[in-house]
């Protein structure tokens, strides 16, 4: 009996099976680890808060809390009061830091928020609360500001909480 013979050289190679789900798996690792690492990042890039010599001058009155339901039933906290410009410069915009104590004056929450001021529409006439920089608060002026919170402690003694203006910007 002949013995076979081997196939004559050819320029088409026999397919080999390749095996897919390791490559899969180290696809799914990395895709996993890239997730992870944008989340933490995330989490860690809070926007600086610069105290402002500026703040000083300006002044806060007739302070007021609130409460009202949104429209899912969840309690929003609004704390209202006047703030006059005592200084030289127009203030286009800024934040609120407040910080809320309990009965033990103790701080039981810090939040930092946008200021909004008051502002009466040209078209229908009704006050509304719009951010800062689109109705500046220039030298000498008076006006509404409402921060507006979503969730506060259960702990906090309800009294106002300490404010503090940060990040202002003024021209």
């Amino acid at each position: 009996m002949p013995s076979p013979t081997p196939e004559p050289f050819s320029l088409f190679q026999t397919r080999q099976e390749r095996h897919w789900t390791p490559l899969l798996i180290a696809i799914a690792v990395v895709v996993v680890l890239l997730g992870g690492l944008f989340m933490l990042s995330r989490q860690g890039t809070k926007p600086a808060i610069t105290p402002d010599p500026y703040a000083q001058k300006l002044q806060v009155s007739a302070i007021e809390v609130s409460r009202a339901n949104n429209f899912v039933g969840a309690t929003v906290i609004y704390l209202d009061c006047r703030v006059t410009n005592t200084g030289d410069k127009t203030v286009t915009g800024g934040r609120a830091e407040l910080t809320f104590r309990n009965t033990l004056n103790e701080v039981v929450q810090k939040e930092v928020v946008p200021i909004r001021v008051a502002h009466t529409s040209k078209l229908g006439g009704y006050e509304d609360y719009v951010d800062l920089s689109l109705s500046p608060l220039a030298p000498g002026q008076t006006r509404g500001i409402r921060l507006v919170l979503e969730h506060v402690s259960s702990d906090w003694n309800r009294a106002f909480p300490d404010l503090r203006f940060v990040n202002l910007s003024y021209q």
